[in-house]
């Protein structure tokens, strides 16, 4: 009887053990009610209970969770049904009050997310929620903030999966989206071919254009080679001269330094032209003036004579 006694001791000391400590993992916290009422919080690690006395109400998962929100089928401004799609990324910050401030917060997420949808795709027409799921989204998340936030739930995201419009307005959706490609590889090759046009102007008028350049330098060029050319064959012609000048005026001082004056010059410029006219094949004619010199040849050669 004392070691069943001892046994019986043993098991009551192990279960009352278990029931006082309690193991919360990282990221989850526990709701512990004393005689049904509130106490605390379990946090991360170990915790001990009084049994019987302390109960586990619940346990909630801290981290970000998700809940897919069934598809809607709602009426747009322009009386069209459409299917969207959405999911709801939340995340218990307030334990206490997602225990005793709704009795299922994530159905409630659910029911006002549909309620929010249906307002607002209601005073959107088709084009614009087609458009619009960056607005959808962000009025869902508002309106989902201020109803989520006494429950300790708060709303990080919501995103619009899909929506999907109805099988006709899909297929006039198609043949307009067809329509505006084909549009649009239209305008572009339309484009391409008058932008191919407008360089294909371009490059001639720059051909012209530098052709004209190119002759213009060339004439230029002509023009500048033709002036030098002259130029230097007018300072060859004025550099002869000169020669021909300075000869001549030695010539002339060579005849003053031997004493010959103007009349014994005259003289032997006649005899030089009496040797040219005695050619057989010569001919020629004395100009007016040059007659009266002729009268001063015998005075002159009489002065030649008496010299001499």
């Amino acid at each position: 009887m004392g070691i069943a006694l001892a046994f019986i001791v043993i098991v009551i000391v192990i279960v009352f053990a278990a029931m006082s400590v309690k193991i919360v993992p990282q990221q989850n916290v526990g709701v512990v009610e004393r005689l049904g009422k509130f106490s605390r919080l379990l946090t991360p690690g170990i915790n001990i209970l009084i049994p019987f006395i302390d109960h586990v109400r619940t346990y909630h998962d801290l981290r970000i969770q998700q809940a897919n929100v069934p598809p809607q089928t709602v009426i747009t401004k322009d009386n069209v049904q459409v299917k969207i799609d959405t999911i709801i990324f939340y995340q218990v910050t307030g334990p206490e009050q997602a225990t005793y401030g709704i009795s299922d917060y994530v159905y409630g997420v659910r029911n006002i997310s549909t309620a929010t949808m249906r307002q607002i795709i209601g005073k959107m027409e088709l084009d614009e929620t087609l458009s619009g799921r960056e607005k959808i989204s962000t009025d869902i998340r508002i309106a989902l903030d201020e109803a989520t936030e006494k429950w300790g739930v708060r709303i990080e995201r919501v995103e619009v999966i899909d929506i999907q419009p109805p099988l006709d307005i899909q297929e006039a959706m198609d043949k307009q989206m067809k329509a505006e490609r084909s549009k649009r590889a239209l305008v572009l090759d339309a484009e391409a071919a008058k932008q191919d046009m407008i360089l294909r102007a371009e490059g001639d008028k720059q051909s012209k254009i530098l052709k004209a350049e190119g002759d213009k330098e060339a004439r230029i060029r002509h023009a500048e080679g033709q002036r030098q050319a002259q130029e230097l064959e007018a300072l060859g012609e004025a550099k002869a001269i000169q020669t021909i000048a300075e000869a001549e005026r030695s010539r002339i001082e060579l005849i003053r330094s031997a004493g010959l004056d103007d009349k014994v010059l005259t003289y032997r410029s006649l005899e030089a032209l009496s040797d040219i006219a005695n050619g057989a094949a010569n001919k020629v004619f004395i100009p007016t003036r040059a007659v009266e010199t002729l009268g001063s040849i015998g005075a002159i050669s009489e002065m030649l004579k008496s010299n001499q």
